[in-house]
């Protein structure tokens, strides 16, 4: 009687064993069947980086899809090469973060169709034409990123565009042609040149002299109506 007592308690334990082993096998299974499914779902995008020369990238680069929706790295064992899986349809972009080479920006169309290949449109640089570019992808770099300026060597040129250094040669020059220039002038101009240089040097007298000047054309001004009248008069005279 006590081991039909025993019987059913250990049937429930064995029951019950059992269930949590396979819930356990299941929870195991079941994320590398959701994987699977994953990848399997969707177009797998293939590329390649390289050179102008059409050699390898040998650099490890960083490649982007959508903004960093998707994001993988090319393999430099395989020729540098990557593969984004997964890819479900629609349009999307992928970029090449490289910090040393300039690549182009990619537009690739998934159709969803397995036997219909992406169709992929390349962006040299932004706001460049459009080319169209066949799948699996052949990345070149356009061009290479400079982040520090060369320093300028010696140059004759630098020093003689410098405002200072033209100011002095002037003054050179002036130096010697002037004397030459005073030889070739007669007295009455060589004296009035020697005035105006000092009143240049001087300009109370260049003001007193320009306000001569100024005062002098206007009493010419009024003796003018003057004369016309008194030559009137003496015209009239003659007449009588």
């Amino acid at each position: 009687n006590q081991q039909h007592k025993h019987q059913p308690a250990l049937y429930t334990m064995r029951l019950t064993l059992s269930s949590c082993l396979a819930l356990l096998a299941i929870w195991g299974i079941l994320p590398g069947a959701v994987t699977a499914s994953g990848e399997d779902e969707g177009t797998t995008i293939l590329g390649r980086l390289q050179y102008p020369d059409k050699s390898p990238f040998n650099v490890t680069t960083k490649i982007t899809l959508n903004h960093g929706e998707r994001t993988t790295y090319c393999q430099l064992l395989n020729g540098c090469t990557f593969e984004i899986h997964g890819v479900p349809p629609g349009i999307h972009q992928l970029d090449v973060l490289s910090t040393t080479h300039h690549f182009a920006q990619v537009k690739i169309q998934v159709t969803g169709d397995k036997n219909e290949e992406p169709k992929c449109l390349e962006y040299a640089f932004p706001g460049a034409n459009k080319n169209v570019v066949k799948h699996p992808l052949e990345l070149t770099s356009y061009a290479t990123y400079d982040y520090f300026e060369q320093r300028r060597g010696f140059s004759i040129l630098m020093i003689l565009k410098n405002p200072m250094v033209l100011m002095m040669g002037f003054s050179a020059v002036l130096m010697f042609v002037m004397p030459k220039m005073m030889e070739g002038l007669e007295p009455e101009e060589r004296a009035q040149m020697k005035q105006q240089m000092e009143m240049q040097q001087d300009p109370t007298k260049m003001l007193s002299s320009l306000w001569e000047g100024i005062s002098g054309q206007e009493n010419e001004n009024e003796a003018a109506p003057k004369l016309s009248a008194s030559a009137q008069q003496q015209q009239t005279r003659k007449k009588k």
